[in-house]
């Protein structure tokens, strides 16, 4: 009579070599719960979540699911967590995405769909402008960090600093001509490039109160940039 050995069958579960471990077998109870600790899909009720590859469509029906509200924007756009970001693979993404989600391509859809690609595609514009200027980076960054830079303040800012914005806005108060428009044009982007570099700086330190104070001026210094712009407008 056959005893067993080496390569023993063993019912529902196959060739057990001697001396494997002997698992207990998953019971359908903990395999349903394996699944619980994902949402739902709207659609059809399979398990989806953030922890899967695909955070837009059901894998069972794929239907448009929700935008994941534990998802950052450097997340969404494929970025790692720095300053540093490479615009061209960031406009890539953005266009990858809109191409998935943009409500265009849910016309002939549920509404409930319709709605979810609206939010979608308001989330990615957000994501994309957001982390493509250095300023709104720097100040995303630094929230995610939990710091905040409330509007309309001085942080504390050195007199010689704010003399400097005074001295740059009465210049383009009495500025006329297009020379003079673009000096000071040409002295605002040279001083923003000097910020932005010393802010990669900071954050690579991880030195965030200096991120704050350059953010801060640089927030002076886009104001300006908005009053050239307007300065350009034809009355």
């Amino acid at each position: 009579m056959w005893r067993g050995g080496a390569g023993a069958l063993l019912p529902g579960w196959g060739v057990l070599p001697t001396g494997g471990p002997r698992r207990r077998p998953l019971s359908c109870d903990a395999a349903s719960q394996a699944g619980s600790n994902y949402p739902r899909c709207w659609n059809c009720g399979g398990p989806w979540g953030p922890g899967r590859d695909d955070r837009f469509f059901c894998p069972q029906c794929r239907a448009l699911q929700a935008p994941d509200p534990t998802r950052d924007y450097f997340s969404l756009m494929d970025c790692n967590r720095s300053f540093r970001v490479d615009t061209a693979k960031l406009q890539h993404r953005y266009q990858q995405l809109q191409r998935l989600v943009h409500p265009d391509f849910f016309s002939q859809r549920s509404q409930t769909e319709k709605d979810f690609s609206e939010k979608h595609s308001t989330l990615v514009n957000d994501a994309y402008k957001t982390l493509l200027a250095p300023l709104s980076r720097g100040l995303y960054l630094l929230k995610l960090h939990g710091i905040e830079i409330p509007e309309r303040t001085d942080y504390e800012m050195d007199r010689q600093f704010l003399m400097e914005i005074m001295e740059i806005n009465e210049k383009l108060a009495e500025a006329e001509s297009e020379a003079a428009m673009k000096e000071i044009e040409s002295i605002v982007k040279a001083k923003q490039k000097e910020f932005t570099d010393n802010l990669s700086s900071a954050f690579e330190q991880g030195d965030f109160e200096e991120a704050k104070e350059i953010l801060t001026k640089m927030r002076y210094f886009s104001n300006i940039e908005e009053k050239i712009k307007l300065k350009k407008i034809p009355l």
